[in-house]
């Protein structure tokens, strides 16, 4: 009782492969289940650590069967590997981060009249252009290319849009326009009859 008390219960019934059992995409083995393949089993964990379960019967509810351990698990060098894998891109991370703030903060000079902000430390386009283009190379998205292989012409059964050719329109042909409208503007004088 104590047991169900300190464990989660993971809610599912699961069967002993001969891989062991599988759970959360991991397998879990232990000697015990040699000569158990197809038993159908519940497990319970600690809710924070995952390298151990405990695995209790179905058809006699309660029994336990023993305990599982994680499969492959990595070993004492791999696991400080990888810690000081991450230590390092956390450390990158945070320099990063700080040089971002340094290079956002705006430093005007001192005035003592209403005048335009001027920064007190100017920018070569050459600079500019140089750290644009390095933004540019670690952006993933405007390294995409995207013209680099152009779309397929489309199948000839599509409907295309009609391009109809633009008129240049010039002072000169408004003129003409205008006169050719008269002053109704809608192309000709009307007599009082109402007839062109």
């Amino acid at each position: 009782r104590l047991v169900f008390f300190a464990l989660e219960d993971d809610g599912r019934v699961r069967k002993i492969t001969t891989s062991g059992i599988s759970w959360r995409r991991r397998a879990y083995i232990a000697p015990w289940m040699a000569g158990h393949v197809g038993m159908r089993v519940r497990l319970r964990y600690l809710p924070h650590y995952d390298g151990q379960i405990e695995v209790f019967s179905t058809e006699e509810w309660g029994r336990h069967l023993g305990s599982a351990y994680l499969a492959q698990a990595a070993t004492l060098e791999q696991r400080r590997a990888l810690s000081s894998v991450r230590e390092k891109k956390a450390r990158a991370l945070k320099a990063d981060l700080k040089a971002a703030e340094k290079l956002r903060k705006a430093r005007y000079t001192a005035t003592t009249t209403a005048a335009v902000p001027r920064p007190r430390r100017s920018v070569t386009s050459g600079q500019a252009e140089a750290e644009i283009a390095r933004s540019r190379a670690v952006d993933l998205a405007a390294r995409a290319l995207p013209d680099l292989i152009p779309p397929r012409e489309p199948p000839a059964s599509w409907a295309r849009p009609v391009v109809r050719p633009r008129r240049a329109a010039s002072p000169q042909a408004d003129a003409g326009q205008a006169a050719e409208d008269g002053p109704s503007g809608v192309g000709g004088a009307r007599d009082d009859s109402g007839e062109r």
